[in-house]
């Protein structure tokens, strides 16, 4: 299904025969991005919208590594639908986006559904942990008073958000994280209360070099 990349990705990783994931670190320029894509008018006409920055970097960086993990220089439309999930109309493939400061991540699943989260690492996020973790989640002390397990819940509960791409799924409320032992790499249980009913989803974290965390999840 894949070949192999050939750009500067920092993790690049088959997680399974139908599913790859990987990362990159931004470095390029907004000209060198754009000479690595065809882009349509409708494109080029949101680009504009973006005012340059990292916000341009980051929808840029995101095509040009799917791209590269397509392994195709043929044109890629990339969309995205009314709950701001993207999708690929041309290609049966599922497809998660992520993006933080100098990073950008994509999953791509031929099979399952898949979604991906990327976060810089910062000690305000304490300040928000009862807006994201329930009563619940906020006694387990060894993860709510870490900053590191805060970031892996967030990164979890993102990453299952987009691998549902529906809106009106609430982090709190909706998404209950097990009990887990906080590693640099691991594996956390969650609960997700769907209209159809509960479903147990395991997602996968890992702490980079650069004090960024991900979290990812394929079913």
């Amino acid at each position: 299904m894949f070949s192999k990349i050939e750009m500067p990705i920092v993790f690049n990783k088959n997680i399974d025969e139908d599913t790859i994931l990987a990362v990159w670190k931004i470095e390029e320029t907004e000209p060198e991005l754009l000479s690595g894509l065809q882009l349509k008018q409708h494109e080029l006409d949101f680009i504009s919208s973006l005012n340059n920055g990292k916000r341009l970097l980051h929808w840029l960086s995101t095509r040009v590594l799917l791209r590269t993990m397509l392994n195709t220089s043929a044109y890629i439309d990339c969309r995205m639908d009314e709950h701001g999930k993207p999708y690929l109309p041309d290609l049966d493939y599922h497809i998660s986006l992520s993006h933080s400061y100098d990073y950008a991540s994509v999953i791509v699943g031929k099979t399952k559904k898949v979604g991906v989260d990327i976060e810089l690492i910062k000690p305000k996020i304490k300040n928000i942990r009862h807006k994201f973790l329930s009563d619940l989640e906020l006694a387990d002390h060894e993860i709510s008073d870490d900053v590191d397990g805060l970031y892996v819940c967030w990164c979890a509960k993102e990453a299952i958000y987009k691998w549902n791409g529906r809106k009106g799924l609430e982090f709190k409320q909706d998404i209950h994280i097990k009990p887990f032992k906080l590693k640099a790499e691991g594996q956390l249980v969650s609960l997700v209360d769907l209209p159809d009913g509960q479903r147990e989803l395991s997602v996968h974290y890992f702490k980079m070099a650069d004090n960024y965390m991900l979290g990812y999840v394929v079913a």
